[in-house]
Parts: C-alpha cells; sequence; structure tokens
C-alpha cells in the first residue's frame, strides 16, 4: 500500500516543527501532532479533532504514519512477545516485548543485520544489508506500544523500558538513532526517563563521545573477553577499537550518564571465555580501570545457541562459578534469565530476514576456525598432558 508524502515517525519533535513550518504552520501545531502520533497512537489526520481542519487537510496530502508491516507475531509461554516487520527488498527486522512483574521492555532493531559480525549472534552471521530509518526505528516502539495497549484494555504507558540490543550496532546508525532516542524521550512522545532507555553498543568508540554529548543514556557495551587476542576474533570491531581505548571512552561517558555505572554484557561460552583464569583476568582489568573512575555492572548472558556458530553454552554451575568470583572481587554481577528462548527471541537470537551485502560466510568461517584452536588449547596455566608437576 502506497501512502501520500513522509512518514511523520521520522520526525523527532523539533524536526516536526520545521517540517509544520513548510506547511505555514506554528510550533504548538507541531506539539499537538506530536501528542496524537506518539501518546494517543493515531494514525489518520481525521480524526486529531483539535488540529484545524485546513491544517488536517494539509495532513492528509503530504504525510502519513505508519509502522512497517508485521509479518509474524510469536508469543512464548512465558508472555514474550516477537514481531517480524517487513522493512522492504528482502529484509525483515525483529522487535522483542518482554514483560515482567516491574516494567514492560521492549528491544528494538537499529540496523537490517548486522556489519560487526561477533561471533554468537545470529543476526551477525546473516550479515549487513541497510541502515533503518529514524521512522523505522520509531514504528516499532510506536506500533508495539499502542498494540499492546489495546491488547491489554491499557490507557496507561506499557513500555516503560527501551533497550537498543536488536538487530544491528546502533552506533553504526547514529544519525538515524539519535533522532529516536529523542523521540522516545520526549514528555510529548512517549515520556521515558534516560535511565530506561539503554543504548548497547559493540564498542564504536568515536560515537560513544558523541552520545555523550549529544543524548546521553543508558549505556551497556558487549565485552565478552578480557584480552584483545580473544575479543578480536569474537567482537572483530575491537580490532579497530582495544579494549584499553574502548574503557577510557566508558570512562569519559559516566559524568554524562543517567546512571552511575556503565553495564558490560559478558556472553557465556563453553570452553572460550569462562575459565577462572577468564574472570581473573577480567578483575584485573576492572580494576586497573577502576582506579581511574570506571565504574561497572556485568551482566553474564547464557549464551543462546544457533547451529552455525559451532557454539555451546557454558554449564549453568560455571557460569555461577564465575559470577562469584567476580562478585567477591566487587563487580557487581548479575545473571540475565532467558525469556522468550522458545520463540527464538533471547538475547543474540534475533536474526529476521537479510538481504546480506557483505562476505559475512567467509568471515565467520576464519572465526570458527580460531575459536575451535582456543578451546582445544589446555587452560591459561595448566600443566600439559601427561605432567603435573
Amino acid at each position: 500500500m502506497s501512502h501520500p508524502g513522509v512518514n511523520l515517525l521520522e520526525f523527532d519533535l523539533d524536526a516536526l516543527a520545521a517540517f509544520c513550518e513548510t506547511l505555514g504552520e506554528k510550533r504548538f501545531r507541531a506539539t499537538q501532532l506530536f501528542r496524537w502520533i506518539h501518546q494517543r497512537g493515531v494514525a489518520d489526520f481525521g480524526q486529531m479533532s483539535d488540529l484545524a481542519k485546513s491544517l488536517r487537510d494539509k495532513l492528509a496530502g503530504s504525510a502519513h504514519v505508519a509502522a512497517p508491516a508485521v509479518t509474524t507475531q510469536h508469543i512464548s509461554k512465558d508472555g514474550t512477545i516477537k514481531w517480524l516487520f517487513d522493512v522492504g527488498g528482502g529484509n525483515a527486522i525483529e522487535t522483542v516485548f518482554i514483560p515482567e512483574d516491574d516494567r514492560g521492555t521492549l528491544c528494538i532493531s537499529s540496523q537490517a543485520g548486522c556489519a560487526v559480525g561477533c561471533r554468537f549472534c545470529s543476526t551477525g552471521h546473516q550479515g549487513f544489508s541497510r541502515n533503518l530509518t529514524t521512522g523505522e526505528i520509531v514504528a516499532q516502539l510506536w506500533f508495539a506500544e499502542h498494540f499492546l495497549r489495546r491488547h491489554l484494555g491499557s490507557t496507561e504507558r506499557v513500555i516503560t523500558n527501551v533497550v537498543m540490543m536488536g538487530m544491528g550496532e546502533p552506533l553504526q546508525n547514529y544519525d538515524r538513532v539519535v533522532p529516536a532516542l529523542r523521540t522516545m524521550l520526549s514528555d510529548h512522545g512517549y515520556g521515558l526517563s534516560r535511565r530506561r532507555v539503554t543504548v548497547s553498543t559493540s564498542g564504536v568508540v568515536p560515537m560513544i563521545d558523541r552520545l555523550a554529548r549529544d543524548c546521553p543514556v543508558a549505556l551497556a557495551v558487549s565485552l565478552h573477553a578480557p584480552d584483545d587476542e580473544l575479543r578480536d576474533h569474537l567482537v572483530p570491531l575491537n580490532r579497530k577499537h582495544p579494549i584499553d581505548e574502548l574503557l577510557a571512552t566508558c570512562t569519559r561517558y559516566l559524568p554524562h550518564a543517567p546512571r552511575d555505572f556503565i553495564t558490560f554484557e559478558y556472553v557465556m561460552l563453553d570452553g572460550v571465555n569462562d575459565t577462572p583464569q577468564h574472570a581473573q583476568a577480567l578483575i584485573a582489568l576492572m580494576r586497573r580501570h577502576g582506579a581511574q573512575g570506571l565504574r561497572a555492572k556485568f551482566n553474564l548472558i547464557p549464551f543462546n545457541p544457533f547451529p552455525q556458530s559451532g557454539l555451546t553454552c557454558s554449564p549453568m554451575p560455571r557460569v555461577l562459578a564465575f559470577g562469584k568470583l567476580l562478585n567477591d572481587a566487587g563487580l557487581v554481577t548479575t545473571v540475565r534469565k532467558t525469556r522468550g528462548d522458545d520463540i527464538d527471541a533471547a538475547c543474540g537470537q534475533l536474526a529476521g530476514d537479510v538481504k546480506d551485502r557483505t562476505r559475512v560466510h567467509e568471515r565467520m568461517a576464519r572465526q570458527r576456525s580460531y575459536t575451535r584452536r582456543r578451546a582445544d588449547a589446555p587452560a591459561v596455566g595448566a600443566a600439559p598432558e601427561g605432567k603435573t608437576g
């Protein structure tokens, strides 16, 4: 179905005001329009009763409000909902709603695919097609919030938290993500607290510095390794921005952040990054940067296997032992509860459908080869086979 003109979900409030000026309208009309769209979920300009009929007529001929079509909806036994949105060109993106007793969290995608190619992420194994537009990012929240209100019969806000942890690396789509964040935060939009909007990044250092200046929200960093050699192969972006550079940037971010810590995500991979030696190396790394002012919390993520990865999840006793070592060393550490894994909606499982424009399969084959060698090597400090000292 074709629509007239521009999709108003593309605009934060300032951009919508500029658009209204092109129609000969004052800024307060943009605020009214913004509220109708985002607070009430109305897409039909004819229903926006406090707008002048002349403005409604102008809008009908020059603009529209629409989310991408929903291809599928899956509901998990734990209440998690996953939507697949068709964004055209053979690409589809996934969005996940996670209900809990004290919050409702929406996990949003920022790209069709991902160019970072993290070893343990099913999105990365699909490669990369394109960045999403601001409107396609905001549309995931717009659709989910108002669908859930209708589904639950609620007039109150259902989504209390947004995490940019879906498909893609948000900070590689910076110029489209930031206006979307501003719409989420606006009191005339969704009114979300900066503490409750989280951008998760694999470590795009220059953009972390820009985010601190432009739109500081809660920051989560995909770390997954205590040293550069291992992280180079688990998170290839590390070759451009190694760990010490990344952690120094996180330290600079803290004075601007709405929380007094940075969250570090650490996916637990059996035999790859989960030994006591890895934990001790991580403790030493964080103590070194903590002396420079970095405050951190760790979130250990049980790996959700998928066939192409060649990886398996660390046994839960090992995950808990790893977490205890960190906690005993003074690093606040939690283990993420897996949600929606029965509908492939858990962390690292979002894959959608992507027309890859990169040579992802060659890169992943090299990473699998390296990880197998690491897993087969003796643990750090272990005695050679047949020798016990």
